[in-house]
């Protein structure tokens, strides 16, 4: 059974009673600033520090993974509740130009299901940050329909691409998403690949019913390919039926069953602050088939929580404010927005909601009910990765 640890020092300042959630008009206030003081980054009571923007601009998705939601979906957002083009380029504009973020993840739900998302790239490709340079720019996709638009995503300043595929079995794959749609899935990576979105990751959840014989099959097959492969520990983060901490597939089991299968890995570690840890995976030979050396990486969000350096800041398809994955409480920027908020009130509610930050895992104390968790709201495809 996995195991979750508290991993930062208590907060400096006012923190709550002892194992308490403090609730949004309770938590704590960053220090007093000056009628004209601006924040110019976006830091919390921990010392941490946003670099990455994670932007969602839709709540819709055309597959329906049996982690993610219901067989029947959910209930979508309005159009007009969506944040405009116009809106989401003003939003990633404060956060580059003003706030010290290098990297924007474009996120859904699909995102590829809006219409102007060459139109969203293309303005915030535009950007430049203290440095004079351009964001990063990433998509995460599950790739239906990658390849007739990966030319145009590409010239419009997209830069890579994550697509999530947790099988390549195609009946595992149905089973999976209740989409038989493994093969156009396959099409919209090798799009991507020809138009130069590099280097292209794929996220795959590990589940413990299939990992033994999913796991190997899909790390020689993408090293085969030339992508990067990234294992997801199941995160509590989908209908809540549908995840329990006993059924976790940890980092170390990932491991084992790789290992078992004939890899040769040798750990790197996180250099780059990035969710996944990284293992190099040694050239070799799976069910008579080659594969060249590569990297797998693991995102071990419950065994090995990274929260103690994450510098993650959320939005969601209708403008609320998560300031982590597993945020209780949300914060709305596109009300102010709508209402005629200048920049710099917009960058004052950014700054007091990002220095209310949970600790880890959208608690500020060390165990959150019963399984180190608080619940989030929303569900993923609500939220954005």
């Amino acid at each position: 059974m996995p195991t979750t640890r508290s991993v930062l020092p208590e907060p400096p300042g006012r923190p709550g009673p002892p194992g308490s959630v403090l609730p949004e008009e309770t938590a704590p206030v960053p220090p007093a600033l000056a009628d004209d003081d601006v924040p110019q980054q976006l830091i919390d009571r921990y010392g941490r520090t946003v670099r990455d923007l994670r932007l969602s601009i839709t709540d819709r998705c055309n597959l329906r993974c049996t982690y993610c939601m219901p067989a029947q979906g959910l209930q979508w957002l309005p159009t007009p509740d969506l944040l405009t083009t116009a809106e989401l380029t003003r939003l990633g504009r404060i956060a580059v130009e003003r706030l010290g973020v290098e990297r924007i993840r474009l996120t859904g739900g699909e995102p590829l299901l809006r219409r102007d998302l060459e139109e969203i790239i293309g303005s915030l490709s535009a950007l430049r940050t203290s440095t004079g340079v351009k964001p990063d720019i990433a998509l995460t996709t599950n790739g239906l329909g990658l390849e007739r638009r990966a030319a145009g995503l590409r010239a419009a300043g997209l830069d890579r691409v994550n697509v999530s595929i947790d099988s390549l079995d195609p009946q595992d794959y149905a089973a999976i998403t209740r989409r038989d749609r493994l093969a156009d899935v396959l099409t919209g990576i090798a799009g991507a690949q020809e138009a130069g979105l590099a280097p292209i990751k794929v996220n795959a959840v590990a589940v413990p019913t299939t990992v033994e014989h999913r796991a190997p099959r899909l790390l020689a097959e993408c090293l085969r390919r030339g992508w990067q492969l990234r294992f997801i520990e199941h995160m509590p983060l989908g209908p809540r039926e549908t995840w329990s901490s006993q059924d976790v597939v940890g980092v170390d089991q990932i491991l084992e069953v790789l290992r078992e299968a004939g890899f040769t890995l040798t750990e790197v570690g996180r250099p780059d602050r990035r969710p996944a840890a990284l293992w190099r995976v040694a050239a070799g030979s799976a069910s008579g088939q080659d594969y060249p050396a590569g990297t797998v990486g693991v995102i071990a969000s419950v065994t090995a929580p990274f929260c103690s350096d994450c510098d993650r800041t959320r939005i969601t398809a209708d403008g609320r404010l998560m300031t982590c994955l597993f945020s209780s409480t949300e914060t709305d920027l596109r009300g102010p927005m709508r209402a005629g908020a200048d920049d710099d009130e917009l960058i004052r509610i950014w700054a007091r909601a990002t220095w209310g930050k949970p600790r880890a895992h959208g608690s500020d104390s060390p165990q959150t009910e019963s399984d180190g968790f608080a619940r989030p709201q929303r569900t993923m495809s609500a939220i954005g990765g």
